[in-house]
């Protein structure tokens, strides 16, 4: 009987090992969802709720759905190329003069000049 009587010890021990742990889970789960309230990332389903399960053909017909929707929206928009996506008005290449294209060039010369002679100065 000294065996029985040993065994019956460790179930009984275990048991209440078990019963703190679930507890202690508790605990645990109560300060995460604080937690996450707290921090703005909880979700809007409990842990106890299983994710929701979509079949196979409604899936399809959601992938349908969003090609349709796509489709739409493509057939209404013209190529981004020759158009102007927001006002719809042609796109003009505009080119920059010779006389402008030298007088940022010199500019640009100046400037270069005057931060090397401030390098110069410092140094």
């Amino acid at each position: 009987m000294g065996k029985l009587e040993g065994l019956v010890s460790i179930v009984s021990e275990l048991r209440a090992e078990r019963t703190n742990l679930v507890n202690q889970l508790k605990r645990v789960d109560a300060a995460l969802s604080v937690l996450g309230k707290v921090n703005g990332s909880g979700s809007s389903r409990s842990a106890s709720q299983p994710p929701r399960i979509v079949s196979a053909a409604s899936r399809r017909k959601m992938a349908q759905a969003q090609k349709a929707r796509w489709a739409r929206i493509r057939k209404g928009a013209q190529p981004v190329a020759k158009t102007m996506k927001t006002t719809g008005l042609a796109i003009v290449k505009r080119t920059m003069s010779a006389s402008a294209r030298r007088k940022i060039a010199a500019a640009q010369k100046a400037r270069w000049a005057k931060f090397r002679a401030q390098q110069k100065k410092a140094a």
